[in-house]
C-alpha cells in the first residue's frame, strides 16, 4: 500500500483496525493513549505524519463519551503534526439517535457531535448505516455513510431459506427493510406496536403477512434489544414460523444479551462496527466483518476513485448466489 497512506486506530475497536489494515497490507500507525490519574485523556502519534493521508478508525461505542473524547484527542494531535488529510472512520456513529427535537428544550446531539469533529480538525468522515441518512447533512465536510445492503443480501440468500418475510420492527425501520426486500424480491411487513404512558405495549400489530414463513427483522442498532425482542414475541404470535435478526451495531447495554438469549429469535447477526466483549459473545450471535468493504472504502478515498464499482461488483456476486 501506498506509503502516503497511514492508519490509526483509537482503542474502542482495535481488532477491526487491525483486519482492515491487514486487508490493505498496511501497518498500524503506532500511537500512545493512556489516562492519567484524573481520567484525562493523553494520545500522542509515535512516527512522523508529515504529508501523509490519515484514516482513524474509532467507534464511539460504549463508553461512548470516552471514545468520542479520545477520537477528538487523537485529532488534535494528528493535526499539529502536518499531515495532508485526515479521515475519522466512525463504524458506529454514537448520539445518532438524537438528530431531532421530539419534546421542548431537547439537544439535537448529532449536529453537536458532529460539529465538534468538524472543529477538532477532521477532514472528510466515512460511517456506515447512520439511523437516519440525513445525519450526513450535519457534517459541512464530505462524508460518506456505507450501507451493507448487498452484504445483508447475501447473507440471507446463502441461508438458502423459503417463504422469507423482511420485517420492519418499527416504522422508523420500513425503509431499510424495504431496501433489502426490494434486492432479494421478498415481501416485507411491519410490527406496529404502541405504548400507553407507563411505557407497557397498549397495541400490537402487524402490517403484512407473517404466517408460516421465515421472518427476518431489520434494524440499524440491537441497544437494550427491548424492541427487537418483542417484535420477534409478536410475529411468534402472528403465525411466523422462525424468527432471525439483521442488524447493523451490536451496542447491547444492559441486560440486552440475556434478552436475546430468552427470547424467540432463533439467531441474531450484527457486524464488528462495535467490538464484542467475550461475556457478549453468546451462540445466537452471529458477527460478519465489515473489514473488506471498509478497507476497500479506505483504499479508494485514498486513490480518489469512486466507491460505485465495488457496489457493483457485490450486486453482480449476489446474481450467482440467487
Amino acid at each position: 500500500m501506498h506509503e502516503k497512506l497511514k492508519i490509526i486506530s483509537g482503542t474502542s475497536n482495535k481488532s477491526l483496525a487491525l483486519e482492515v489494515a491487514k486487508c490493505l497490507n498496511a501497518q498500524l500507525t503506532p500511537i500512545d493513549i493512556h489516562k492519567f490519574s484524573d481520567g484525562e485523556i493523553y494520545a500522542r502519534i509515535l512516527e512522523s505524519v508529515r504529508g501523509t493521508d490519515v484514516f482513524i478508525i474509532q467507534s464511539t461505542s460504549p463508553d461512548a463519551n470516552l471514545h468520542l473524547m479520545e477520537l477528538l484527542i487523537m485529532v488534535d494531535a494528528l493535526k499539529r503534526a502536518s499531515p495532508d488529510k485526515i479521515t475519522a472512520v466512525i463504524p458506529y456513529f454514537g448520539y445518532s439517535r438524537q438528530d431531532r427535537k421530539v419534546k421542548a428544550r431537547e439537544p439535537i446531539t448529532a449536529k453537536l457531535v458532529a460539529k465538534l469533529i468538524e472543529a477538532a480538525g477532521v477532514n472528510s468522515v466515512i460511517t456506515f448505516d447512520l439511523h437516519v441518512a440525513q445525519l450526513q447533512g450535519f457534517f459541512d465536510i464530505p462524508s460518506d455513510n456505507l450501507d451493507l445492503i448487498p452484504i445483508y443480501a447475501e447473507e440471507i440468500l446463502n441461508k438458502k431459506t423459503r417463504d422469507i418475510v423482511l420485517v420492519a420492527p418499527d416504522v422508523g425501520a420500513a425503509p431499510r427493510a424495504k431496501a433489502i426486500a426490494a434486492v432479494i424480491h421478498a415481501p416485507i411487513a411491519i410490527v406496529d406496536k404502541r405504548r400507553d404512558e407507563q411505557g407497557a405495549v397498549k397495541i400490537e400489530h402487524v402490517i403484512g403477512d407473517v404466517k408460516g414463513k421465515t421472518a427476518i427483522l431489520i434494524d440499524d442498532i440491537i441497544d437494550t434489544a427491548g424492541t427487537i425482542t418483542e417484535a420477534a414475541s409478536i410475529l411468534k404470535k402472528y403465525g411466523a414460523k422462525e424468527v432471525y435478526v439483521l442488524a447493523t451495531h451490536a451496542v447491547l447495554s444492559g441486560n440486552a444479551v440475556q434478552r436475546l438469549q430468552q427470547s424467540e429469535i432463533m439467531e441474531a447477526i450484527v457486524t464488528d462496527t462495535i467490538e464484542l466483549p467475550k461475556e457478549k459473545k453468546i451462540e445466537k450471535i452471529k458477527t460478519i466483518s465489515i473489514a473488506p468493504i471498509l478497507s476497500e472504502a479506505i483504499k479508494r478515498a485514498h486513490e480518489g476513485t469512486p466507491m460505485g464499482a465495488v457496489y457493483e461488483k457485490l450486486y453482480d456476486k449476489l446474481k450467482k448466489v440467487k
